[in-house]
């Protein structure tokens, strides 16, 4: 409650603004999306993908067929998102990766909590979050899906676990701009475990990574995981795009 109070009060010397918009936020569901905002956020909802996590719209709905991960040969069993990266929810991304808005995890924490069926589907799992190599690491200070691991531990109350039982041994460059194929071959044993790792074949993994694209990344972590002997094995991210 204190906490609250001392949070209204900076709000009333330091106002805050929107993420997308830079507009005022004064209510709502977020403390960083104006309300206007807030209603463009797309967060995802049954029907959809249940190797990717990508909504099933129109003729996807009634075939079930999803072009975003048609020809994957996931490693992994289920995949799950919270949010389309579009708008507001790239925004929000953007706002953590690239400004060090750290500030914006509060609001992401409670996307997760909201968006039907996730924290159900993480709870009493180990969160894997993908690994940054140490170069990238020492650029940008911190692992983002590190800490959105922490949220989606935050989000079932401390209901799973966060290790960090992979390591990023190539330092790849960007992959923003490759198509699937050329991914899935820059980011051969670019991962392996982490010194010390241990995996439990009777304990569910969650892979976790800010975002879903052509799940090269996934697929490689996923890889080295079931080599080292995880059964159970499926992915979770913030969003999709």
């Amino acid at each position: 409650m204190l906490q609250a109070l001392w949070r209204d009060k900076l709000d009333v010397v330091f106002p805050r603004s929107c993420v997308h918009c830079a507009g005022l936020v004064e209510r709502g569901r977020f403390r960083h999306l104006c309300v206007r905002c807030e209603k463009l956020l797309h967060i995802v909802a049954p029907p959809h993908c249940t190797t990717c996590g990508h909504p099933y719209f129109g003729e996807m709905a009634e075939n079930r067929l999803c072009p975003h991960c048609e020809t994957l040969e996931p490693k992994f069993g289920q995949g799950k998102t919270a949010i389309l990266l579009q708008g507001p929810g790239r925004s929000l991304i953007h706002a953590l990766k690239y400004h060090q808005g750290q500030h914006v995890l509060e609001d992401i924490t409670a996307i997760m909590r909201e968006a039907p069926g996730y924290a159900d589907y993480l709870r009493g799992a180990v969160l894997v979050p993908v690994p940054l190599h140490p170069r990238k690491l020492r650029e940008r200070r911190f692992n983002q899906s590190r800490l959105l691991a922490d949220c989606c531990a935050q989000a079932v109350d401390g209901q799973a676990e966060v290790r960090e039982l992979l390591a990023r041994v190539v330092d790849t460059e960007s992959q923003t701009h490759y198509d699937r194929e050329t991914r899935r071959e820059n980011l051969k044993n670019a991962f392996a475990l982490a010194k010390g790792g241990t995996i439990n074949p009777a304990q569910r993994y969650i892979l976790v990574d800010d975002v879903f694209t052509t799940g090269s990344t996934l697929n490689s972590c996923a890889t080295v995981l079931r080599r080292g002997g995880a059964l159970t094995l499926d992915v979770v991210t913030f969003g999709h795009g």
